[in-house]
């Protein structure tokens, strides 16, 4: 039920005890972010998705968020099917604790489907965002004529988006065969739609992976559709089937911190959202961790 970077409701609820505890003896309330500088800074929930809707509300308050991007999408906190009874839920008990739901990571790829169940329930709580589901080349074929495919999908949920007030944004990640690793095909796909229905969910991470240098060309490519911001930093590390990115704590990686400054100069006004991929351990380790990489975010935005 649980994947190894998962909370489990045991290990939650053994630390939960103990926060308790130990915060009324205090008397110490938690950090809250909000209102700490311009910039919305979010957490994904995906590490402790699986624990009830007050337990999430009770660690995004802990570690200090303003708020959360919650995955709508089947294994998720949210199941599709169940979005009309169980998001409203999630948004009470985030309210209840001064947080909002700002970005949902869906299952969506075109308008079929749960599609339009999800974005009218989203969009009628006041959710203004969406993440896509991820698209894929078919190695076997010719990659640009499948571009068209893309677009035609993307030009029909813009659309959608348009009607419904809520904006799409399609998520730049490192792989073989993902659209939108090179970043540059994401431009190609959406560079006649309008930003404002379907935008850019930039990661910084993975536009590291791929681009190594590169990665100020392809921030400034997409600055026009910049939806989201998502934060996780990697390593490079050597084993049997040679390198790959291992993901680490934020600072203890490739990922340049130069990337937020420019951010901080920039117009952008959307969420900034912190990704965790890596080993965290209980709960009490984790919110450690998270609110670590808050911090250090914290620093390189100036907030």
């Amino acid at each position: 039920m649980f994947s190894e970077r998962t909370l489990s409701r045991r290990q939650f609820i053994a630390g939960s005890t103990l926060a308790v505890a130990t915060a009324t003896l205090s008397g110490a309330e938690p950090p809250v972010a909000k209102g700490r500088g311009r910039f919305k800074i979010i957490g994904f929930i995906k590490p402790f998705q699986t624990v009830p809707f007050d337990e999430i509300a009770s660690i995004a308050r802990e570690v200090g968020w303003s708020g959360i991007e919650c995955p709508v999408r089947k294994g998720g906190a949210v199941e599709p099917e169940r979005v009309e009874e169980d998001l409203p839920k999630l948004i009470d008990a985030l309210r209840g604790r001064e947080l909002e739901l700002s970005v949902i990571s869906t299952d969506v790829e075109d308008i079929a489907g749960l599609t339009q169940k999800v974005l009218k329930t989203a969009s009628k709580l006041g959710i203004r965002q969406y993440r896509l589901k991820h698209y894929y080349y078919d190695l076997s074929k010719p990659i640009a004529s499948q571009l068209e495919n893309f677009r035609a999908k993307l030009r029909d949920l813009a659309q959608l988006n348009q009607e419904l007030n809520i904006q799409g944004s399609i998520q730049n990640h490192s792989g073989r065969n993902y659209v939108g690793a090179g970043v540059w095909d994401i431009w190609e796909l959406i560079r006649d739609l309008d930003p404002k229905s379907m935008g850019v969910f930039f990661d910084i991470g993975h536009a590291t992976i791929e681009g190594g240098l590169s990665w100020p060309i392809e921030a400034r490519l997409i600055e026009p559709f910049l939806a989201t911001v998502s934060v996780k930093d990697f390593v490079w590390a050597k084993g049997e089937r040679g390198w790959r990115a291992e993901w680490c704590p934020l600072g203890e990686g490739m990922v340049n911190r130069q990337y937020f400054e420019t951010l901080a100069k920039s117009n952008f006004r959307g969420p900034i959202t912190q990704q965790f991929e890596y080993q965290m351990g209980d709960r009490k380790e984790m919110i450690a961790a998270m609110q670590k990489d808050l911090g250090v975010l914290r620093k390189w935005l100036g907030a």
